[in-house]
């Protein structure tokens, strides 16, 4: 628990720090600023959580399981709670909408026992809920520049997390923040593997071009350190919990065969990738299926969603930093 407590307090101060450069920056009044970090830091210890095995066995033995699905739900809704009111974004319709997406995710496990089709349709629902970005409004948009929509997004994550790992019961995937030695060489291997194919892929289709952010490099190296970090711990940390270590488990052990779960959960992945853009964005799908085939082969070599983690977190980052669509 002293570790979760330490790393939340290093947490807490960057997110502040960096709070208030990025409000200067963007000249975001300070009242909003003031406003919306209770909210942000809040929701940061409870996105944490999920990744200090203290932290979940001492969760685990509270009450019973409804009682800690009951705990979920309550923990979903605080920072809306939080932050809607002082911000006046609160309206009761959006709070409704936010329960009745919250409680089926939360209570899933409790009302109903685990099976493939079980486990499938609340991976179905969560993704839908993500995708389709229902929870994006209700949180306001209150000036240019500081939209709140992170907010339910890295609250639907964690609440997802919490109820796999839980209420579930699922913990072979390794699941946490900090990859270890072994688990960061096998997720560069992979991405070294991958990106030859990736770039002669995004050239094939006409996807990306080579294109390095024109900026100078003491400018260049930080952005594109934060840039892994941030798409490490959120992005790649949330896709490869749920496609890899949830799906292409569960495939791997319906079908009984490791190969077949890969498969399936990679084209599962890229068809995933079809609203992002135009739909339906078959090149960002196609690319996204063949990625997922190599962060689920970084998933198989380390039994560990870390070293997947990596590999995801290094594509999009080079991605990002050297390409252009």
């Amino acid at each position: 628990m002293r570790q979760f407590l330490t790393t939340l307090a290093v947490v807490w101060t960057a997110a502040s720090i960096a709070a208030y450069i990025y409000s200067q920056q963007q000249n975001i009044p300070s009242w909003i600023v003031l406003a919306v970090t209770p909210a942000f830091l809040v929701e940061l210890a409870f996105y944490l959580a999920p990744g200090f095995a203290a932290v979940r066995t001492a969760f685990d033995q509270v009450g019973s399981k409804a009682q800690r699905a009951a705990l979920l739900a309550l923990s979903a809704v605080i920072p809306y709670l939080i932050e809607t009111p002082l911000t006046g974004a609160f309206h009761w319709n959006n709070f409704l909408i936010l329960l009745a997406l919250v409680l089926p995710a939360a209570f899933w496990y409790v009302w109903i026992r685990a099976s493939v089709a079980a486990d499938l349709v609340f991976l179905g629902f969560m993704a839908a809920v993500y995708l389709s970005k229902l929870l994006d409004r209700s949180y306001g948009h209150p000036a240019p520049h500081a939209s709140l929509a992170v907010l339910g997004q890295l609250m639907w994550v964690r609440l997802g997390l919490m109820a796999v790992l839980s209420l579930r019961s699922m913990e072979e995937a390794r699941f946490g923040f900090v990859p270890l030695r072994g688990e960061w060489r096998i997720g560069v291997q992979l991405y070294a593997c991958f990106l030859p194919v990736g770039v002669a892929i995004s050239y094939l289709l006409h996807f990306a071009h080579f294109h390095p952010q024109p900026l100078d490099w003491w400018k260049f190296l930080p952005l594109l350190v934060g840039t892994f970090f941030a798409f490490l711990w959120v992005v790649a940390l949330a896709e490869e919990f749920f496609f890899r270590a949830f799906l292409q488990s569960l495939l791997a052990r319906s079908l009984h065969s490791d190969a077949m779960g890969l498969v399936i959960a990679s084209v599962v992945f890229g068809l995933a990738h079809l609203p992002f853009g135009s739909f339906p964005n078959w090149r960002f799908a196609i690319l996204g299926g063949v990625s997922g085939v190599f962060y689920g082969l970084a998933f198989l070599k380390a039994r560990s969603v870390r070293a997947s983690m990596v590999t995801h977190a290094l594509v999009v980052t080079t991605w990002r930093m050297f390409f252009t669509s």
